[in-house]
């Protein structure tokens, strides 16, 4: 372990695999990784952040840690499920899923759905953190998870203060299970973060059905963790969401049968542009050369792709399955929103849950937050060009 240590010192931002795995069992003092497909991934990733990714030093610095971040989770979730095995006896029921666009308001939508508290949700310092910290107290009122959390926030925006103006940044509020899939190495946070075109051609030819299994594992250690300090009520159908899961529906129903999808709606013409401007701003935390261009193609290309498979599943499926949500629906009526989407699940909604959704929808006006300004031209869009990129979908959705 000692060799380890001084490796780690002299080599901090090493994106070397082997060197990151051995990080991993070293910070965590566990060895054993559950068997599952993560490795490749792993090292294709790897190798795209070293070879493809211009990452200043710091962004060196902040994959690295990131990589063995994710691998100790892995690590300390294998050791709590072997300590506690009825963790996979958890029922995660038939969820309910969030799907759309970026920008399309999936976050708003998910976050005023859980306050009305019919339904279960995972926070920003869950997904992001699944596993309690070694030796921490996690069942007290002081989980340090939960601090972590808000200081990372803190020192991403502190870092690129527009990401404020883009996205409502919340450490405690209901956030998108897709980090969860981070830790299969399996998603699209790291080319969000930095330019991987290497591992995004990888991980589009691959089969996520595993990666699925893996995040219904850690969904179930969550909603075990929860459980244990009585958060969430008994009982409530879990709520996911996420833009990722909008390429992956068939994956998602097969690891999830009983799952129902809401689907939000936005023109792609103003999302688009939207999603570019979040990616270079992600982007801009790792790296001194980030190509607007580039970006703009990436978001382009990844969601033109992603619906094109959302809408081929959805044809194969049964329609009473989906839910089209129209953003500009839920911004005049956000709670008549909510009663015409618990009515279709079938979810009673009673006084108290409409009075706590409305408690939230005030204390997260989007006028509470700065505008989030951008010029479409910048990456490269013009309206003609995006209406011929997603013209079968506006055909069908947009209105």
């Amino acid at each position: 372990m000692e060799a380890v240590a001084s490796a780690s010192e002299t080599l901090p931002t090493s994106l070397d695999p082997e060197q990151i795995l051995a990080e991993a069992r070293h910070a965590t003092g566990l060895e054993h990784f559950r068997e599952h497909p993560f490795r490749e991934g792993l090292s294709v990733l790897c190798r795209a952040l070293d070879e493809e990714g211009a990452l200043h030093e710091s962004g060196r610095a902040t994959q690295h840690a990131r990589l063995v971040d994710s691998l100790s989770t892995r690590l300390r979730v294998e050791r709590f499920i072997g300590e506690h095995p009825e963790i996979l006896d958890e029922d995660l029921g038939d969820p309910v899923v969030i799907v759309g666009l970026m920008r399309t308001g999936t976050t708003r939508l998910h976050r005023l759905l859980g306050a009305g508290g019919a339904f279960r949700t995972a926070a920003w310092w869950e997904v992001r953190h699944p596993a309690p910290f070694e030796g921490s107290d996690w069942r007290g009122p002081d989980d340090p998870r939960i601090a972590a959390a808000h200081e990372e926030v803190r020192l991403t925006l502190e870092a690129v203060p527009v990401l404020a103006t883009v996205h409502p940044w919340d450490a405690e509020g209901a956030d998108e299970e897709v980090m969860l899939l981070e830790h299969a190495f399996t998603s699209w946070v790291p080319e969000s973060a930095a330019e991987v075109p290497g591992y995004s051609t990888w991980l589009d030819a691959q089969d996520l059905t595993e990666s699925y299994r893996y995040l219904a594992r850690l969904l179930r250690f969550i909603q075990w963790q929860q459980k244990q300090v009585g958060r969430g009520a008994e009982g409530a159908r879990w709520i996911l969401k996420s833009p990722f899961h909008l390429a992956y529906v068939d994956t998602l129903f097969e690891v999830f049968p009983g799952a129902q999808v809401l689907q939000t709606h936005r023109d792609p013409v103003e999302t688009i542009p939207s999603g570019a401007s979040m990616y270079r701003a992600l982007r801009e935390l790792n790296s001194d050369t980030v190509d607007p261009l580039r970006c703009g193609a990436r978001v382009r290309d990844r969601f033109r792709w992603a619906l094109e498979r959302c809408l081929r599943a959805r044809d194969r499926r049964d329609p009473d399955r989906f839910l089209d949500v129209d953003y500009r629906a839920v911004g005049r009526d956000p709670l008549g929103e909510a009663k015409r989407i618990h009515e279709w699940l079938g979810v009673p909604q009673d006084p108290s849950a409409e009075a706590s959704m409305k408690r939230w929808l005030e204390d997260n006006a989007r006028e509470k937050r700065p505008a989030h300004d951008y010029d479409p031209t910048e990456f490269g869009f013009t309206t003609e060009g995006l209406q011929t990129d997603f013209a079968e979908y506006r055909k069908r959705h947009i209105r």
